[in-house]
């Protein structure tokens, strides 16, 4: 870093920049503003800083945080003063919900325009009320603040973002004119003089050393000695992070004998092998059957599972034991059940673990439920194969069956991820999946794909409803400048699909027009105008042709759209539920 600008703003947001990608961030998602100048230029004129520009602050926000759940590392978003910063606050909020490091800056006017009536400012102090991790309003750039104080806040950001637990960080920078770096360059020499060691080295000025959260022997021992009493047992994987995670978990379950009923996004679904147990949602409705296998003891790792049915037969079994471990200190237990909590990395967890499990040496329930999976996926084809449409339940089947290896899932909320937890069988191609389920909301749901496959540098595959994609309709734009190609699979039934599954269907003349709100929209249209592929297959031979040569395909994107109805929906995942209950309780 030379000592030469052509103001303290750009010499600042320069410095902070640098500080950043020093400290691991690479991505920066820009939107253009005109406060937010300083720390756009400098991003900009960074060699090492990848960079995203989004017009619209929600999409930005959205795909920062799905880079940063597939790479584990913060991405940073820039935005402006006034409302451009409040349309971040739905991706704070599912940062937060779900521990994703998130970087939010936003630029504001200086204090003298606070409050002053002064156009395009808002109170931005503590903007998103207790949801980030750490706040921080830096003050206008002056001589008087030595350059030191730009690097240790760059440094305390991106460490609060990853660690105790993950979360969004929110930097609020105040810069008074000029903004843009144009004019005669003056030098800074004198001022930078104390971070001269800095300027020509390539490290953080401060680096931060994690903790290392080690389980003590003792709560260990009695951990290990509910298990090894068990009668009958069961593992549950929420949303795991890493690869480590998920072969430390199986190896429990290895050692253990027991059956795993696991997320979608736990990792442990797409390929599963082991004792994963695919079709357990349809299983438990079976209840004779789930009540006999009814676990005294629970071992749960990460947060909960999307499956309410799973949730709801946990708690009617009222196990004994209920251990929890995950890397988080957040209370991931909405009926109360937990008795012992640990906070811990899970592989290292697992690793403690391991060495005082003993062999089991009486039956643990495995064979029956590896049986009942055996005669519920047999079902589940017979009933899928049973309906010549092109369904939104065989549409999940079949993404989860021709996903590539090679690729990444990324899964919209409502009953896309509910269709796909409940029936991706597990002898697909094994690929990464993620969802935005720390808040559970449909925004951003496609600037989140974009970014989960920029941070996987794979083809990525979205599977969404439509409500989903009009609500973030703006982010197709990022679609099409990805390197890699991009998928996008809508299942259109024209209207709020999941609200069928609600009491409030039997009022039909209430349900319609409020719950269901058809909006008879198609978006071949809307392919055209983004400049996506599109796709309108009507099989399920058509549909798997279409998505496997739409991955295997040049960077940007391709739309598929399957148009189902909603009440024949409601209707089929009822004769699901029906045909795996007479297969297990027969």
């Amino acid at each position: 870093m030379n000592s030469r600008f052509p103001n303290l703003n750009s010499l600042w947001a320069e410095a902070a920049v640098e500080e950043l990608v020093r400290c691991g961030v690479r991505l920066f998602c820009l939107c253009p503003g005109s406060r937010s100048t300083p720390l756009t230029a400098a991003a900009a004129r960074h060699e090492a800083a990848r960079k995203i520009v989004h017009f619209d602050e929600r999409g930005a926000a959205f795909c920062a945080l799905g880079y940063a759940r597939a790479t584990e590392k913060p991405a940073a978003v820039v935005v402006t003063s006034g409302t451009a910063a409040a349309n971040l606050y739905p991706a704070v909020i599912e940062a937060a919900m779900d521990g994703v490091p998130l970087l939010v800056l936003t630029a504001d006017r200086p204090p003298e325009l606070r409050a002053s009536g002064a156009n395009q400012t808002i109170d931005q102090t503590k903007l998103y009320a207790d949801y980030p991790r750490w706040f921080f309003d830096l003050p206008c750039p002056s001589r008087e603040t030595p350059p030191e104080f730009v690097l240790t806040t760059i440094d305390q950001a991106v460490y609060r973002a990853q660690h105790g637990p993950a979360g969004p960080v929110h930097l609020n920078w105040m810069f008074r004119e000029p903004l843009a770096p144009v004019g005669a360059e003056e030098d800074f020499g004198d001022y930078l003089r104390s971070v001269g060691c800095w300027r020509t080295g390539e490290s953080p000025w401060t680096i931060y050393r994690s903790p290392v959260k080690v389980c003590e022997p003792a709560r260990m021992e009695a951990a290990t000695g509910l298990l090894n009493r068990a009668r009958r047992g069961v593992i549950v994987v929420g949303r795991l992070r890493r690869e480590a995670e998920r072969v430390a978990i199986a190896k429990v379950a290895e050692a253990l004998g027991w059956p795993v009923i696991a997320d979608i996004g736990s990792g442990l679904r797409l390929g599963a092998a082991g004792h994963v147990i695919a079709p357990a949602e349809y299983m438990l409705a079976a209840e004779s059957f789930a009540d006999a296998l009814a676990p005294d003891t629970v071992l749960h790792f990460g947060p909960i599972v999307t499956s309410k049915r799973v949730a709801q037969w946990l708690k009617r079994s009222q196990p004994a034991a209920y251990i929890h471990a995950a890397a988080a200190p957040e209370r991931h237990d909405p009926h109360h059940q937990v008795t012992h909590r640990f906070e811990a990395d899970i592989d290292m967890f697992c690793s403690f673990l391991l060495p005082f499990l003993r062999e089991k040496a009486k039956e643990t329930g495995l064979a029956a439920w590896r049986a009942g999976a055996d005669k519920a996926e047999a079902a589940i084809a017979r009933v899928l194969a049973e309906d010549a449409t092109l369904s939104e339940p065989l549409t999940a089947r079949l993404v989860a069956e021709n996903i590539s290896a090679a690729g990444a899932l990324f899964v919209a909320s409502s009953m896309p991820i509910r269709d796909l937890d409940a029936l991706a069988a597990g002898d697909g191609p094994a690929a990464p999946v993620a969802a935005n389920r720390g808040a559970s909301g449909i925004d951003g749901t496609v600037a989140s794909a974009a970014g989960f496959g920029l941070g996987w540098e794979r083809p990525v595959t979205l599977l969404t409803g439509d409500l989903a994609l009009l609500h973030d309709l703006n982010s197709l734009a990022l679609v099409r400048r990805l390197a890699q190609p991009m998928t996008i699979v809508v299942l259109n039934n024209n209207g709020g699909g999941i609200f069928h599954f609600l009491p409030i269907a039997e009022r039909a003349d209430l349900f319609e027009p409020y719950w269901g709100t058809p909006h008879g929209i198609t978006f071949k249209q809307a392919a055209q105008m983004f400049g996506l592929s599109y796709a309108h297959p009507t099989s399920a031979e058509e549909f798997a042709r279409i998505y496997r040569e739409a991955q295997a395909g040049p960077g940007g994107g391709t739309l598929i759209e399957v148009r189902t109805d909603r009440r024949r929906n409601r209707q089929l995942h009822a004769r699901l539920t029906e045909a795996v209950v007479r297969a297990l309780e027969g």
